[in-house]
């Protein structure tokens, strides 16, 4: 039984998780002016808030560190409205957080670096208007302290304000949102170009590699599949779970080479990624590379691998897994937390794929 359950892939693909997808979803109801527009961003207005609970504070120290940091990828950066500009960037930083709008629900609204209206801590938050017009894109970053009258007591600093405000710089210093906005606007030659750049760090090419995996950017595909074999370990990982999300099916022939790595962790991103690319095409031609990378010692692969099997269902995989589920047995419900734990999960899911493709064909 060889035969393909695109259908299958597909839903699982959907149903696994990816955050992508539903930012995608978001972007689609901005009309294609919007998007040439955003693409052909280059001259940011920047207007910038800090707020205390003693008032307001002059912005220059954090003007001049998000302009910085924007012109790091290139931008060029105003501070008056006007002077000719593309876009506005609105970098409001306050000691303790005054805005309780509505939180978007389901794709990203989960991530570390989204708003939240129960947070009322010290936090910067970061929106761009297109032409007046705000188009969704928010972003948050904050302390890890709630209460900057205690930390700042605790720290021996004289006024809580000034404290809140340089450690929200801090974060901001930390934060890569140049790299988030040029990924949110689509300008993927911008992204590849700092992707090659002497002076960006790993952290930074890290990231780049991520969101372009998370736009389901095609003109980076050729660029990703020779991350796949830098030194930069972490750059490759991003690369072969980057070409899983973008799903293009010529990517399969670089990511079964990478199996061949004795790097185990650059074999299991290889294997998530080869697992989302031949769900969506329903390319069966992952499935021999995948059982011969499932014998392994390392459970941390072997797991990964079995949750790509599951992802299209084909009935070589069946008896290994069964095998697999039989040595297994010994588990007790109390270790199912462990790594022998997830394994487990992972199998009894792929196993009910291949059941559930068996009742359908």
């Amino acid at each position: 039984m060889h035969r393909l359950t695109t259908w299958v892939g597909i839903m699982i693909l959907l149903t696994t998780g990816l955050s992508s997808v539903d930012t995608e979803a978001r972007r689609d109801v901005r009309t294609p002016k919007q998007k040439e527009r955003l693409a052909q961003v280059q001259t940011i207005f920047l207007n910038a808030i800090a707020l205390t609970d003693r008032g307001q504070r002059p912005a220059d120290q954090l003007t001049e560190l998000v302009s910085r940091r924007l012109r790091e990828v290139g931008y060029t950066v105003v501070t008056s409205r006007d002077k000719p500009h593309d876009v506005m960037l609105k970098v409001k930083c306050e000691q303790r957080k005054i805005w309780q709008g509505t939180t978007r629900s389901g794709g990203d609204a989960d991530l570390p670096d989204s708003p939240s209206r129960v947070w009322k801590g010290p936090a910067c938050q970061l929106t761009y208007l297109l032409r007046g017009r705000n188009l969704g894109w928010r972003k948050e970053v904050r302390t890890d302290f709630v209460d900057a009258v205690k930390a700042a007591g605790k720290a021996k600093a004289n006024d809580p304000g000034s404290y809140a405000l340089a450690k929200l710089m801090q974060r901001l210093e930390e934060y890569d949102f140049p790299v988030l906005l040029t990924a949110d606007w689509r300008q993927e030659e911008r992204l590849l170009k700092v992707l090659d750049a002497p002076s960006s760090s790993p952290a930074r090419r890290v990231k780049i590699v991520s969101q372009l995996g998370e736009t389901f950017s095609a003109k980076a595909v050729p660029r990703l599949q020779a991350a796949l074999k830098e030194s930069d370990l972490e750059v490759a990982k991003a690369a072969a779970i980057a070409l899983g999300n973008i799903g293009h099916r010529e990517s399969i022939a670089a990511l079964v080479e990478m199996l061949n790595t004795d790097n185990l962790d650059l074999r299991a991103a290889a294997v998530r990624g080869l697992g989302k690319v031949g769900a969506l095409h329903g390319d069966v031609s992952i499935i021999l590379p995948l059982l011969e990378a499932l014998n392994t010692d390392d459970i941390t692969l072997k797991t990964e691998v079995v949750w790509a099997l599951g992802q299209l269902p084909d009935e070589r995989a069946h008896e290994p897994l069964l095998a697999l589920q039989r040595s297994l047995r010994h588990l007790r419900t109390s270790d199912r937390d462990s790594k022998e734990g997830k394994l487990w999960d992972a199998v009894s899911y792929s196993l009910k794929q291949i059941d559930r493709y068996d009742q359908v064909n």
